[in-house]
């Protein structure tokens, strides 16, 4: 008799979610290896903190207690949380690939604005038209993304630079646009006209929009697509060894055409969800930073869309309260930056606590054998 210690329903959702017991060690190791660049980088902040404020402790509340000190503060990291879902599941999906294509910035830019010309223009039922909205401004995106993916698979073309250099070329289009074309002359800043209330997406709670759901409900979509489909294991092979990938059948440029045009479509996407549930009119004039900062979401996430929520709320919770302790203290508001560029480093440190993870292998090893052998063997 083999021994097993899982009951019938684990096994069968771990079955569901795809998750080996190789899967399983390293989800854990990457969760405590997470977990300790946090609290590393957290301890950091906490030094400098303690060098240049005259108000140390105070400034530690507002950062580490601040966004939970009101029901309001709460929501208000929900909604920071909207962008950051959306990008950091871009992201996500692209450096799946080994793609590090560097448009989520743009996308979430010109997905807003392409959402914000429907809201203005196209008069449709309520429902209807958020959606027609949301689903124009990811389009738009997607054949964007098309750009930069031709270019590497047809001339080799390094993505990195070319999607790069897109997000500028992106920037100052909006910018004509908005300024030229669609501005309200009638007001004293740079803004477009305000959006009909059929494309506005209602709110939650304080300014928190219904847009936390659906970007909840793409989090569900994109890890069922990554580790249920086809499509999804073709990207992800494609990620680990690219000429194996191409001996064994899959189709290794329309794979990375794929992952990038599928990315875009979802940066966009959580731009016209942004623009839709927080503003009334469209303001932007320069790239958001929600590219960058999916980034950051992607790395502490591992490229699993399952564990993108949990980073995006990490880092909506750090900025909420790096912005009420740059406001009530001395300490400026770029502590963040200090705080993001430490977990960076200590996640792309490879030997960050590897002794610890041999451990682990070694000890589920052990614990695999004593499961599958004859006790009498075991014994001897």
């Amino acid at each position: 008799m083999f021994k097993n210690s899982m009951e019938p329903r684990q096994r069968t959702l771990l079955k569901f979610l795809g998750l080996s017991a190789d899967r399983r060690l390293e989800l854990k190791f990457s969760m405590i290896r997470g977990a300790a660049a946090i609290l590393v980088s957290v301890g950091v902040a906490t030094v400098l903190i303690f060098l240049i404020s005259s108000t140390p402790l105070l400034a530690l509340r507002y950062l580490l207690l601040g966004p939970f000190s009101t029901e309001r503060q709460i929501w208000v990291v929900f909604e920071r949380m909207i962008p950051l879902m959306f990008t950091g599941l871009a992201v996500c999906l692209m450096f799946s690939a080994n793609q590090f294509n560097l448009a989520a910035d743009g996308c979430v830019l010109l997905g807003g604005f392409v959402a914000a010309l429907c809201a203005i223009y196209i008069p449709m039922p309520p429902v209807i038209h958020v959606v027609v909205c949301l689903l124009a401004g990811a389009a738009v995106c997607a054949l964007l993304m098309l750009i930069p993916a031709l270019l590497q698979t047809k001339l080799g073309a390094n993505v990195m630079v070319s999607t790069l250099m897109l997000n500028y070329v992106v920037m100052y289009v909006v910018q004509y646009f908005l300024i030229n074309v669609v501005a309200d002359k009638t007001q004293g800043t740079t803004r477009s006209l305000p959006f009909l209330k059929t494309a506005m997406i209602p709110t939650m709670a304080y300014q928190t929009s219904w847009g936390f759901v659906i970007g909840a409900c793409f989090v569900a979509i994109v890890g069922v697509f990554m580790y249920r489909t086809r499509w999804g294991y073709s990207i992800r092979m494609v990620g680990i060894n690219q000429n194996f990938s191409g001996y064994s059948g899959i189709k290794v440029g329309g794979t990375i055409v794929l992952c990038q045009v599928v990315g875009g479509a979802l940066a966009g996407l959580g731009g016209g969800v942004e623009v839709l549930g927080y503003y009334k009119s469209f303001s932007w004039r320069d790239l958001t930073g929600y590219g960058w900062d999916g980034i950051t979401i992607a790395i502490l996430a591992k490229n699993n869309p399952i564990l993108v929520p949990f980073a995006a709320f990490f880092l909506a919770y750090l900025s909420r309260g790096c912005v009420l302790m740059a406001s009530n203290t001395d300490v400026p508001a770029e502590m963040l930056d200090v705080i993001q560029a430490v977990i960076l480093l200590f996640f792309g440190a490879e030997h960050f606590l590897a002794k610890y993870r041999q451990r682990m292998v070694v000890k589920q090893a052990k614990r695999e054998y004593s499961d599958i052998a004859d006790p009498k063997e075991v014994r001897g």
